[in-house]
């Protein structure tokens, strides 16, 4: 006889984790299934790791600029190994944080593979190559996302990186090719670039951070090269060669053609769901472009199969997957009053130098939605706390509907802007107008005054510029 639960999630990243505990304080009883690590891409591989290094990037940097604020120091230097050591020391101590979590809560860790089987059976290979199989009310798929492999880049391990060898160099190489300006191109390229390596990023749109506000993407590009980062845009890849000695690669921008050389290259051009070998097909839920189709509930069509995270499609945003498992969780537990997740409102970041964060529409969406906009914009050379942190790069920007004051969205560039965007966060699920944020009080002396500026300016009432 097949263990029986309420549920049972495969796929412990963010979205399969808080799922499985929302479940749990529910009171339905829960199982997980996970073929590694607990806590998935994101703990593991992805969201945290990747901020620890980062952070060692940001301290080594400032300690290169210990004269601006009358200190000093000697050997500056640093331990590459010693920087991936701390980076995946962190991933293991937040993965053993979710083993306690799914102690905590009683809810049943099964490792293995999980697949669909019959109606309502999962069947799960164990690494040890046996199977068992589990029976469930209700299923939710969480097997998460990979990277993307355009063909003429294939990973190689060696020369050729996906974000997982990018995570665990041996050295800093000398130089370094990012094809793709999305959040992942450009937090790598980040990386590398404050370690001393000579960084080209390579997007074939004409802009990086293409999904960002114009605005926002073209500061981010001054800010970049300013940096000594080589930016092309409107890029088109041609042959890649592949040697012990790195790479060369043929990239065409505004019909010139030009031979890119680099010890190592990264290839962070886009994810694929992660659908094969699970039993959809068999299952019958229907998958489009490698993610399963959904619902606005999650649900797949296939009655008690729900997708969640980057399994079901963008954003791909492991804050939205965990929203997105709590939704499923109550929906299945028959929770009242339930709202279905607006995209518009979850924040994205880039944890680059500087940072780049945004809620809602850009200007140029809402004008394409038919708004009528107010805009707002306050830099950050304008904020005291930013002097004298001596963080003065980047600025906030706000857009609002002219008719009604409702705050369309607000994108920023600059320090700790990734802390800072979730106020308009929680101002656009109140549905605030400008006349509330106008009222609103914000503390001094904090970056968090640019906030209140930038609504202030979009009306014609900015205090400081």
């Amino acid at each position: 006889m097949a263990d029986s639960y309420d549920i049972v999630v495969i796929g412990s990243g963010p979205g399969g984790y808080v799922a499985a505990i929302r479940a749990s304080q529910l009171g339905l009883k829960t199982a997980i299934v996970e073929r590694d690590a607990l806590g998935g891409i994101c703990l593991n591989w992805g969201c945290i790791p990747t901020k620890a290094l980062l952070r060692s990037a940001e301290v080594y940097e400032t300690l290169h600029r210990l004269d601006e604020f009358g200190l000093k120091a000697e050997k500056i230097g640093y331990d590459a190994e010693a920087v991936v050591k701390r980076s995946r020391d962190v991933a293991t101590q937040l993965s053993n944080g979710v083993k306690f979590l799914m102690k905590k809560n009683k809810i049943d860790v099964i490792e293995g593979s999980g697949s669909l089987a019959d109606n309502g059976t999962i069947s799960v290979e164990t690494k040890d190559g046996k199977k068992k199989e589990i029976a469930a009310k209700n299923i939710i798929l969480a097997t998460g996302a990979r990277a993307r492999v355009i063909e003429g880049l294939e990973p190689d391990g060696k020369v050729i990186w996906t974000y997982r060898e990018a995570m665990v160099p041996k050295t800093i190489p000398k130089s370094l090719i990012v094809v793709g300006s999305g959040a992942i191109g450009i937090e790598f390229a980040s990386f590398y670039r404050a370690f001393g390596s000579e960084v080209t990023v390579v997007e074939v749109l004409d802009r990086i951070l293409p999904v960002e506000d114009e605005e926002i993407s073209k500061e981010a590009a001054r800010a970049f090269k300013k940096r000594g980062m080589r930016i092309l845009t409107g890029a088109k890849i041609g042959k890649t060669e592949v040697s012990g000695n790195g790479a060369k690669m043929s990239v065409t921008v505004n019909g010139k053609t030009d031979k890119l050389e680099a010890e190592k290259v990264i290839s962070a051009v886009g994810i694929v769901g992660n659908v094969e070998n699970i039993g959809l097909e068999k299952a019958g839920v229907k998958v489009e472009k490698s993610h399963v189709v959904v619902n606005e509930w999650l649900e797949t069509g296939v009655k008690g199969i729900y997708a969640i995270g980057d399994l079901a499609g963008p954003p791909w945003l492991a804050h939205k997957a965990s929203h997105e498992g709590i939704l499923a969780a109550e929906r299945i537990a028959g929770v009242k009053s339930l709202h279905p997740i607006d995209p518009r409102r979850i924040p994205g970041c880039t944890y680059s130098t500087p940072q780049i964060a945004s809620v809602g529409l850009t200007e140029a969406r809402a004008k394409e939605q038919g708004y009528e906009v107010k805009v707002g914009r306050f830099p950050f050379r304008a904020n005291g706390k930013a002097i004298a942190l001596g963080e003065t790069e980047g600025f906030v920007k706000t857009v609002f509907d002219a008719k009604s004051g409702e705050l369309l969205g607000a994108h920023m560039i600059g320090a700790e802007v990734t802390e800072l965007i979730q106020g308009y966060g929680v101002a656009m699920t109140l549905e605030t107008t400008e006349a509330e944020l106008m009222q609103t009080v914000f503390p001094h002396p904090t970056l968090s005054e640019m906030m209140g500026e930038a609504v202030l300016d979009a009306y014609g009432r900015v205090l400081h510029t």
